[in-house]
């Protein structure tokens, strides 16, 4: 930052400002007023709009609207299958100056090394990347992590810059019913932001969680959720993720009132859904083609959001402000054309010089090797608890399918839909196995298995095949971990995540490139999801209702418990 005597002498016109934009216009995300003139940048600040000014460097948006920098307000970087760096590459250049992430992913399979690590590319990136401090590691009780996180742990990396509160508070059971960790954690934070996450809570359980200080949520998948939750002192995080799809139940809720108190947030999304559709600048140009008010939505993904999460020196084009800022051809199509983060353009220059550090979680993957029989699941009773898949959410449906036992085995019955799901430990901790069923991917032969598995990150495998899932599920103790399609023995395609079993090493575009016949050959199984890895993924976190699957067993999400 430029010393003060500096920024107000450029402020003032007295000194000519480091850089300026010139030509353009700025959407006043308070009023909604459109400010003609020019912008005035010292350093990191924004020290002067509205007037004409003298800059060292003059950068020419005329046909322009200027807008503040984009704040995804709540995602797992993991998810995104690229390391910080390449994540900061690939969504930078689409106006995302600013991303609050919880980096609970990494941290559920190598613990503090995996924050420690967020932290460190954090002061490298070319946008802004806070890290907050992953709350539930595990998610709860009834799944086996690599790392277990107490208030102590997470003491040990407090203070870090880019630290601004605890992350999404999973175990909201844990949070109404006073357990003892959970309580030493919020008070570790009491006073500062607590993010949370507490999917289908209402009434006085409700209360109870937003009395714990916890004043940020995502989870809302109804306008009807979504508004006891703003009632109620939360603000309301508004995801696209490329499973979780709730904006267009939201959109309705978002309006010129509301908007003060709602964000926008992608939570998990995938290489190749941004590629083809994009991140925060689709939700933007979406939410507008659905009728949102223009200021609302980008007050939205800018101002409202820093106020959200506490981060007054951002979210306006204004004196004072951090220069993040994003210069828009069309409004409505969310087309960025310049992008500055912290006065910089974002460029291959920008990039081209940061320093990056070496990944860490390599050969995370210690799964015992399985065969066949692991997968087979018995049982006299033919009542069968199965999860039903309900695309584009991460909720799932509590079934019950008669599904009879053959020679001590109840095996998938692809006329139902009614396919083998089982997760794998694969930290090296205790070597459990779990089976169940799941109805809603289509899949009709073959296997798919993830280390990518919510968010204990084991190994979830689904399939018809057993001698397939066996294959499957050891190729990525191979390959440090990823995504593999089998069929009829044989590896139809696959991409490796060797850093914690989460993350390639490739670039962005690699990845991407790799996802597209990934993404095929599992359709050519018969599977009918759009994504069926990240929808795998999710099926395995307890946490969520109303019935998953863990290494320890199959859950009862509304029970919080284990079915025996």
């Amino acid at each position: 930052m430029a010393d003060l005597e500096t920024r107000i002498a450029q402020g003032r016109g007295d000194a000519p400002a480091d850089i300026v934009l010139r030509g353009g216009e700025v959407l006043c995300v308070v009023t909604g007023a459109r400010i003609s003139g020019d912008v005035a940048i010292c350093g990191d600040i924004i020290v002067g709009i509205g007037a004409d000014y003298e800059g060292k460097e003059v950068i020419d948006v005329s046909g322009l609207t200027l807008v503040p920098g984009f704040i995804d307000t709540h995602l797992h970087i993991e998810s995104s299958l690229v390391t910080p760096f390449e994540f900061d590459r690939c969504v930078a250049p689409r106006g995302v100056t600013t991303a609050i992430c919880d980096p609970h992913e990494i941290a559920n399979v190598i613990g503090l090394e995996g924050i420690r690590y967020f932290q460190a590319a954090s002061e490298r990136t070319v946008m802004d990347i806070k890290v907050q401090l992953s709350s539930c590691v595990p998610s709860s009780h009834m799944e086996t992590a690599g790392a277990r996180l107490l208030a102590e742990d997470i003491a040990q990396v407090m203070g870090h810059p880019s630290n601004i509160g605890l992350a999404e508070f999973m175990n909201y059971p844990g949070v109404i019913y006073r357990d003892p960790d959970c309580m030493d954690k919020i008070r570790l934070f009491e006073g500062g932001h607590i993010d949370g996450h507490c999917p289908q809570l209402s009434g006085k359980d409700l209360n109870a969680y937003v009395a714990a200080g916890i004043r940020t949520e995502h989870e809302a998948t109804t306008a009807e959720e979504a508004i006891e939750k703003l009632q109620k002192g939360m603000r309301v995080l508004i995801r696209e993720g490329s499973v979780s799809k709730d904006m267009i139940a939201l959109q309705p809720v978002l309006t010129d009132i509301t908007s003060a108190y709602m964000c926008l947030c992608t939570d998990d999304r995938n290489p190749l859904d941004i590629d083809e559709y994009g991140h925060l600048d689709y939700m933007i140009r979406s939410l507008i083609a659905r009728g949102s008010p223009i200021t609302a939505v980008y007050r939205a993904a800018s101002l409202s959001a820093a106020e959200a999460f506490g981060l007054k020196d951002r979210g306006q084009i204004a004196p004072g402000k951090r220069a993040d800022i994003v210069a828009i051809g069309d409004l409505s199509a969310c087309d960025a054309q310049l992008v500055l983060c912290g006065g910089k353009v974002v460029n291959d220059a920008a990039f081209a010089a940061r320093d990056i550090i070496p990944p860490v979680g390599r050969n995370s993957v210690k799964a015992p090797t399985v065969t066949p029989d692991h997968f087979r699941h018995g049982g006299n009773n033919p009542e069968t608890p199965v999860i039903g898949i309900l695309e584009g959410k991460i909720i799932t449906e509590f079934l019950h399918e008669d599904i009879p036992s053959t020679d001590g085995d109840k095996r998938p019955d692809i006329t139902r839909d009614l396919i083998r799901i089982a997760v794998i430990e694969r930290h090296g901790v205790n070597g459990n196995s779990a089976t169940g069923f799941v109805k809603g991917f289509g899949l009709k032969s073959g296997a798919i298995a993830s280390t990518v598995c919510h968010d204990h990150h084991n190994i979830a495998v689904v399939g018809a095949d057993y001698d397939d899932m066996a294959l499957a599920a050891n190729r990525l103790g191979q390959i440090e971990g990823g995504f593999v399609v089998v069929q009829d023995g044989k590896i139809l395609a696959e991409l490796a995540l060797p850093v914690a079993g989460l993350m390639s090493l490739l670039s962005f575009e690699e990845v991407r490139d790799q996802l597209i016949p990934l993404r095929a050959a599992a359709h050519s199984l018969g599977v009918t999801l759009e994504e069926p890895f990240l929808q795998l993924a999710f099926l395995a976190l307890p946490v969520i209702p109303a019935l998953k699957i863990t290494d320890r067993g199959m859950v009862d999400v509304h029970k919080f418990e284990l079915i025996s």
